[in-house]
């Protein structure tokens, strides 16, 4: 496990006791060999799969005890100690975390002047709070989480409340805004037909009409059995078509996913919060709220 950015802050310190200026990427392996890490450790990654999660631990960890002037900046992505950094590690510590950080002034200031940004913006008085062990790019990120998943539950929740013929609607604009299809009317006047053999309807691959994808819409409350999978891929195989969706508003079985991996016709099973995650990202019957940009010290622009 990744341990988190203050039980990586006295290692890190140490680490750098030697006085010798030192690349940050190499402090990021220096941390995961002293913490005897797994490759599955090393290679973890945020939710949003920007940046590993260690490497963004290990900056966090530097940023806060530059902050306490404990160690400093040489040049862009290089540390070394300071001599404060040095006197602290001639302490018999057992751990160093943002706690311990507030007993230098200067430290203390800058927490403390950002707290109180802060809670004049939230319109909140200033508090002592525990710092939880992950990084402010974490607890971003995990409440970006859970609003994307209460999101996706009240999607889907809308939809089930809707007719079937406004899911088929909703199956073609979700389609068209991938990149599948011609034209709207075009796709419009071939799905949502009568059922044809356990096919609701097909659509272009392209704009170009290069392949035809066959696809079955099913907005259902229950699990969908693998009899229906089956019957969707006998009606491809009697079109003699190459590929086939099947989307729904609930969820497959492990047996449908089991028997489309290996068939013939490629059949894409979409279940409900996989629907939900691609309206989300396609910006379909979503709108955006708010946009935070998130910024960072361009270093380029510091250098001489």
């Amino acid at each position: 496990m990744v341990p988190g950015f203050q039980t990586i802050m006295l290692p890190l310190l140490k680490i750098l006791g030697d006085e010798q200026i030192h690349a940050n990427s190499d402090l990021v392996t220096r941390i995961a060999d002293h913490f005897k890490l797994s490759d599955e450790d090393r290679n973890e990654m945020l939710p949003s799969g920007t940046q590993l999660k260690l490497t963004n631990r290990v900056h966090w960890a530097i940023s806060y005890l530059k902050h306490a002037n404990l160690l400093e900046y040489h040049t862009r992505g290089q540390c070394k100690i300071t001599g404060e950094g040095l006197e602290v590690l001639t302490r018999d510590l057992k751990l160093i975390n943002v706690k311990y950080l507030r007993t230098f002034p200067v430290f203390k200031e800058w927490q403390d002047t950002t707290k109180l940004n802060r809670s004049k913006s939230n319109g909140q008085s200033e508090k002592e709070d525990i710092v939880p062990d992950i990084t402010p790019d974490e607890m971003m990120e995990n409440s970006y989480s859970d609003l994307t998943k209460l999101l996706k539950g009240e999607i889907i929740e809308k939809i089930k409340g809707c007719s079937p013929k406004f899911f088929e609607q909703l199956v073609i604009d979700l389609l068209l805004k991938m990149g599948y299809g011609g034209s709207k009317i075009e796709a419009g006047q071939v799905l949502g037909k009568s059922n044809d053999g356990g096919i609701d309807g097909l659509i272009k691959e392209d704009k170009l009409g290069l392949d035809t994808i066959y696809v079955q819409a099913k907005k259902w409350e229950n699990q969908v059995p693998v009899s229906q999978v089956r019957d969707f891929a006998g009606a491809l195989l009697a079109k003699k078509a190459k590929k086939g969706i099947f989307i729904t508003t609930s969820t497959f079985p492990p047996s449908a996913r089991e028997f489309v991996s290996s068939i013939e016709p490629r059949i894409i099973l979409i279940d409900g919060a996989y629907l939900a995650d691609l309206m989300i990202e396609h910006d379909l019957g979503v709108s955006v709220k708010r946009t935070f940009n998130i910024k960072k010290v361009d270093h380029d622009y510091y250098e001489e």
